[in-house]
């Protein structure tokens, strides 16, 4: 985990005394980088009493259609805006694009965050 907080060096290079002690609500972790493949998931702490359940890698999203929502199959990742390196590795972000069975579908959730793959049908 890295620290989050303000920097040591104001802009002209002054040094800045610090504002407050670390806290562990100011660290940062690495993303996720959701795969295709069989389920795998990892619970973290989160602020509060609470976990997130971080999706390692998934092959299933529910992809909402005109009659409703359906479980599909993830086939393949089309695109991803985030990075075009994403798509060649298979990583699913908010808003990349999705070959499933039940048709291409733009992933409206945050698999890293959320554990579940959530998308819309694209025509």
């Amino acid at each position: 985990m890295q620290y989050q907080g303000r920097s040591k060096r104001s802009k002209t290079g002054a040094r800045l005394r610090p504002q407050s002690k670390k806290k562990k609500s100011k660290t940062g972790r690495s993303p996720t980088e959701t795969t295709v493949g069989d389920q795998r998931f990892r619970t973290v702490d989160a602020r509060g009493d609470n976990e997130k359940v971080r999706a390692l890698s998934t092959n299933v999203a529910n992809v909402a259609t005109d009659d409703g929502a359906v479980r599909a199959t993830i086939e393949d990742v089309a695109e991803n805006g985030a990075n075009p390196n994403y798509a060649r590795r298979n990583i699913i972000t908010k808003g990349a694009v999705i070959e499933t069975d039940a048709g291409r579908a733009r992933v409206t959730s945050r698999p890293g965050q959320d554990g579940q793959v959530n998308a819309v049908l694209v025509e």
